[in-house]
């Protein structure tokens, strides 16, 4: 247990401290462009990778193929891991994430340069139209766009239902849909500062095509992301 503690102290002061300055990077390399920028953030990604094998004995291991192309990436979400370690499994996946993200002054503006896809889930449809601006313009330049369907971390080994920015974004863009579970809260709990060493499993289900009725994409979509919810 002490160990655990030494660790998971270690990888808050080193992950923290390190991101000060990391966005502090994002800042001046949103300044000379898009792609600077994308190099920066993935680099902070990269960077939160090696502080959770070196430090916290966390590995990664990938069951199935995960192609950088546009289509809709939904996640299983456990655990803050899965939100920055997507920026090393993909080149520069336009993530989507609540509005309130995107309106922190100052950070906002980063964020939508970066790609970020703001979801307003209570501005009907006039937030509609623009999520689908931003999708298009991601799958226009050839980005993979990552959701985390669920809305909000859920303790691993359960289930949660999907919201209604998934099927919003299948049907408005009619893109295939590539769901991938990930079981990174039995090491990294949501409210936990305790982080455990371990393996996080990654596995990619089925592709589900466009096309597909509403309530039929979201139980496929459901199901497969919840393969790993062994307890």
């Amino acid at each position: 247990m002490i160990l655990l503690v030494i660790r998971s102290a270690l990888y808050a002061i080193f992950f923290y401290g390190a991101t000060l300055l990391w966005v502090a990077a994002t800042f001046v390399a949103s300044l000379l462009g898009q792609k600077p920028l994308l190099k920066t953030v993935r680099g902070w990604g990269f960077m939160h990778r090696l502080l959770c094998r070196w430090i916290l004995g966390q590995k990664i291991v990938v069951i199935g193929d995960l192609p950088n192309e546009p289509m809709l990436m939904v996640f299983k979400h456990e655990s803050m891991f899965e939100t920055i370690d997507v920026l090393c499994m993909f080149e520069a996946p336009a993530i989507a994430a609540k509005q309130e993200l995107l309106d922190i002054p100052g950070w906002g503006n980063v964020a939508q340069r970066y790609g970020l896809i703001g979801i307003d889930r209570e501005s009907g449809a006039k937030a509609l139209r623009h999520l689908k601006r931003q999708a298009s313009a991601a799958v226009k330049a050839g980005r993979p766009i990552v959701l985390f369907p669920e809305g909000t971390r859920v303790p691993h080994g359960t289930r949660a239902p999907l919201r209604s920015g998934f099927a919003a974004i299948y049907q408005l863009l009619g893109l295939p849909v590539l769901p991938v579970a990930v079981d990174s809260g039995r090491l990294s709990p949501r409210g936990s500062f305790l982080k455990r060493p371990g393996v996080i499993t990654y596995k990619v289900g089925e592709v589900i095509p466009p096309g597909l009725p509403r309530a039929e994409a979201e139980a496929r979509a459901e199901e497969a992301i919840n393969t790993l919810n062994r307890v």
